[in-house]
């Protein structure tokens, strides 16, 4: 393929209107540098994608007649959200003006526009459907919180997922829950052990940006917590219930309660997975869990270093080297574990990040990698972990390639799995 093919800039006049500029073809930016795009990494935006305009920022494209990179100086760039199930290989290339607002807390993936259609460098890296816009009937959502409500009278965390997450957040895992189906989410703790810079439930009032959404504020019995979730287990195809979610603080903050939660499902139900989505800071909290029934872990990350990981996470009481003892906990009672890694290019496919994600997978027997997109402002997230060179990358796509060459065995995706592939027929049709 030629770079005749590749897309062409997009610019927006900052009134929500978006243009192409002929001129000059869409890049990627990778770390710090911006950068042609190979066009075989260019997609059509999947459904359920969108764009967004940068205020006060200028995109950076490659002039079409002399392959130079300039500014288009006629309006604000442009960004793509993509949507889950995808991960993105390049961020979108910009000159950020002094005193720019900091952009909220999405991805802000490269983008451009080619015959009719908009395209990003990214990979559809989950088979799964779970979270497709095309698989949400609003009228069902709303039929499931009015029925479960009803059901539940007295259950605040039935109640919290239907108003807060389901509706008012449009929380996919919220509404896959009033649907029935796959994966029902379980907030457990107001709380937590990090000051994450990305946080998505808590930013401090220093900060210009907000939270996208409102945290979780009361502390759920087990009662709450067995009540709503056996029900699910027993009758959900491919169920699955999860601790930890982005509308909550740590779950392993609430372990005892989460701990007599797990004993009690199990007495009703052996069906389905139970899963806790963690920063894993407390291990000897997940060998109890694990000892209670717990079948999978999800350790969030920006990085497989631990240099990267304290200045974006800013824990207490807990070091990188406690996440890593979790997943080796998990995988010593036989569970399944994953890590939740925030891909961000010019970071995640450094060599130094890959010779540490290599070190990771083979001292935990990792199982899967799940290459979410780092939702923050690239700016700000450099400048807060400090990072002015972010040295020599492969880029994402090479990344992927070289891990999964070198341990096949590894699954990638999006999403925690349910116990129906975590056995084996890892290849689920969802669609049925």
């Amino acid at each position: 393929m030629s770079l005749a093919t590749s897309p062409y800039l997009l610019y927006s006049d900052g009134k929500g209107n978006i243009f192409e500029d002929e001129s000059l073809y869409a890049i990627g930016r990778s770390g710090w540098d911006a950068l042609p795009v190979p066009v075989e990494d260019w997609i059509e935006l999947p459904e359920g994608g969108s764009l967004y305009e940068l205020p006060d920022r200028i995109g950076i494209g490659m002039d079409v007649q002399t392959g130079e990179l300039r500014l288009c100086e006629k309006g604000w760039a442009v960004a793509a959200f993509i949507p889950p199930a995808h991960t993105g290989f390049y961020i979108s290339a910009f000159e950020t003006k002094p005193g720019a607002p900091t952009l909220p807390l999405f991805c802000y993936t490269a983008a451009g526009w080619r015959n009719g259609r908009f395209y990003v460098p990214a990979i559809r890296i989950e088979q799964d459907i779970r979270q497709e816009c095309a698989g949400f009937d609003a009228e069902k959502v709303q039929l499931g919180v009015e029925h479960l409500t009803k059901a539940y009278p007295h259950n605040r965390l039935v109640h919290h997922l239907a108003n807060n997450c389901a509706l008012t957040y449009h929380c996919p895992a919220a509404r896959n829950y009033f649907i029935g189906r796959w994966e029902c989410p379980v907030p457990a703790s107001p709380a937590c052990n990090a000051n994450c810079v990305g946080c998505i439930s808590l930013q401090p009032d220093e900060e210009t940006i907000v939270s996208t959404q409102d945290r979780l504020s009361f502390k759920p019995t087990v009662e709450e917590i067995v009540e709503f979730t056996v029900p699910h287990l027993e009758t959900a195809p491919y169920p699955l219930v999860s601790f930890g979610q982005g509308c909550e603080g740590e779950p392993l903050l609430m372990w005892e309660t989460l701990e007599r939660a797990i004993i009690e499902i199990r007495k009703h139900t052996s069906k389905g997975s139970i899963n806790i989505n963690t920063n894993g800071s407390r291990p000897d909290a997940v060998k109890r869990l694990c000892k209670a029934g717990l079948n999978s872990i999800r350790v969030s990350t920006n990085s497989a270093r631990s240099e990267i990981y304290m200045p974006y996470y800013r824990p207490n009481n807990y070091q990188f080297e406690d996440i890593v003892e979790s997943l080796k906990v998990v995988d010593g009672f036989g569970g399944w574990t994953s890590i939740n890694y925030f891909v961000f290019p010019g970071m995640t496919d450094s060599i130094a990040e890959y010779e540490a994600l290599r070190k990771l997978i083979k001292t935990t027997h990792l199982k899967m990698i799940q290459w979410r997109n780092f939702n923050i402002d690239p700016d700000w997230y450099l400048g807060k972990i400090n990072v002015g060179d972010t040295g020599e990358c492969m880029g994402v796509k090479q990344l992927m390639e070289l891990i999964k060459d070198e341990f096949p065995h590894l699954k990638y995706g999006y999403y925690n799995p349910p116990m129906e592939r975590i056995k084996g027929k890892y290849e689920v049709d969802f669609a049925h």
